[in-house]
């Protein structure tokens, strides 16, 4: 049984599972994130997001953080997954989100990110684990900078 973070589920809600992969990419001591410009606030949060139907976790997470930070990256390894009920403002949809954390290594960037409302965001790594606005994946990114030596 997975872990639960955040809110238990509505019973008066019909959720979809929406399967995720996210990334800690430590690179000496260093974070890269993701902000994400919403409606009214900014968040910084660790690059990744849906696996689309049909697609591969690593797979997705190379897209996804070319996508949000403009950066290839490398190397992953799973550090494990919790799963989280939200309402996702942005597709109109209940979600039961199942994330997939995975530590890894930031490539090269390759321009800027072609994610409207991201940009990419370095962050020196004990900063980064306060500033995510995701509570649940503090202790993962706690976790990956521990195992990178960050």
């Amino acid at each position: 049984m997975l872990a639960r973070h955040g809110e238990a589920p509505r019973r008066d809600v019909a959720y979809r599972l929406r399967p995720g992969a996210y990334a800690v990419l430590v690179h000496r001591g260093r974070v890269l994130l993701t902000e994400q410009q919403m409606p009214g606030r900014q968040e910084l949060q660790l690059p990744g997001g849906g696996v689309d139907p049909g697609e591969s976790p690593l797979p997705a997470l190379h897209r996804e953080v070319l996508e949000e930070t403009g950066y290839r990256c490398a190397g992953f390894r799973r550090l494990g997954a919790y799963r989280r009920y939200t309402y996702m403002e942005e597709y109109d949809l209940y979600a039961e989100k199942l994330c997939t954390i995975y530590l890894g290594r930031p490539g090269p960037r390759q321009g800027p990110p072609v994610e409207p409302g991201h940009r990419a965001v370095w962050m020196d790594g004990t900063k980064a684990v306060s500033a995510l606005w995701n509570p649940a994946d503090r202790p993962w990114l706690s976790r990956g900078l521990a195992l990178s030596g960050g």
